[in-house]
């Protein structure tokens, strides 16, 4: 079915991923997990987590192959690739506009709420970002890589939790400060606040060569433009671009506040980014730390403040231990 595994399509924290053809002519995707930890249980988890969904923006798992110690997921080809090569510029790369942008940022949101909310069980993604947005033919968004998801009853409210899972730049504060509250779905309405800042300004959110500093993190210059009620700094756009993008950027404020109660529900995302901008009230300052431990404004060794003990699933080089500040402004 692989052809002897001679065309790769990415790599990540979990495996390679592979092209192939089933008999019947499609094109699928095979996923060959790289060493199993705990007993396998990144493999399990990825089987029965996406193996009881069936949703237009979430990828489809066609089936999976153990013999002996290796283990095969396939799943549905994406011929579009991933999410991140369209939005951080790449020589060659398709130029997506901010219509497209929009429609794929709602469909990533109807995923994430549908696995929040369509399911038996409440199915926490835990590494939502653009490299694992998957895009069909028609650009269509599909959430993939569910090897750090957790399964809880939706009645539970609080997720138990021994360390914390996800890729820096993507991961709710709670994961690192326990003052905060307990880990809930709100953290990946989080990750998503940093995915949709992404979307929006077609840049990382941590950018560290910029001219001042207050551009470094990106949330904090967009809050103050909007505060400002300056025009946003875009090339080649038109008002109806703007009004989008602005839209966009406070939904995502919305997402990524500090404190888990503040942030909405996925279900409210999806009505904020397909409702009108005048509809939206502005969301409160974003900062990177809890007020009583540290003020944005503030530099400061994080050594001390950001627990080591955490799961990286990213590419490959984004598997860090003891991150300290500088380490983490230069993966976001």
């Amino acid at each position: 079915m692989a052809r002897g595994f001679k065309e790769e399509l990415g790599k990540g924290g979990f495996g390679t991923v592979f092209k192939g053809n089933l008999r019947s002519g499609p094109c699928v995707a095979i996923k060959m997990l790289g060493k199993s930890k705990g007993n396998g249980q990144d493999f399990i988890n990825e089987v029965t987590t996406i193996g009881r969904i069936h949703h237009l923006n979430v990828v489809q798992l066609l089936g999976f192959c153990i013999e002996g110690s290796k283990r095969a997921l396939v799943y549905e080809f994406m011929r579009n690739g991933s999410l991140d090569k369209y939005i951080f510029s790449k020589e060659g790369s398709i130029n997506l506009s901010y219509n497209q942008l929009h429609d794929i940022s709602i469909g990533v949101a109807r995923g994430i709420d549908y696995l929040h909310n369509g399911c038996e069980m409440k199915i926490l993604h835990f590494d939502i970002k653009p490299h694992n947005i998957l895009l069909d033919e028609n650009f269509i968004p599909k959430i993939s890589d569910f090897g750090l998801a957790k399964l809880y009853p939706i009645t539970n409210s609080i997720v138990t939790m021994t360390a914390a899972k996800g890729t820096i730049g993507y991961m709710a504060p709670e994961l690192f400060y326990k003052n905060i509250g307990g880990v809930s779905y709100k953290a990946d309405v989080y990750s998503f606040g940093m995915l949709l800042m992404e979307m929006a300004s077609k840049r990382k959110n941590m950018n560290p060569h910029a001219a001042h500093s207050s551009q470094h993190y990106f949330p904090f210059w967009i809050y103050d433009q909007l505060q400002k009620e300056a025009e946003i700094e875009l090339e080649d756009v038109t008002e109806e671009d703007i009004k989008i993008v602005k839209k966009m950027v406070m939904v995502a404020l919305w997402c990524i506040q500090i404190n888990p109660n503040d942030r909405p529900s996925m279900s409210k995302v999806v009505e904020m980014l397909e409702g009108d901008i005048e509809n939206l009230e502005m969301p409160s300052e974003p900062t990177l730390y809890p007020d009583e431990m540290i003020s944005s404004d503030e530099t400061t060794n994080s050594d001390q403040r950001v627990s080591s003990d955490f799961i990286s699933s990213s590419d490959i080089g984004e598997n860090i231990t003891s991150p300290s500040l500088e380490n983490i402004s230069s993966k976001m």
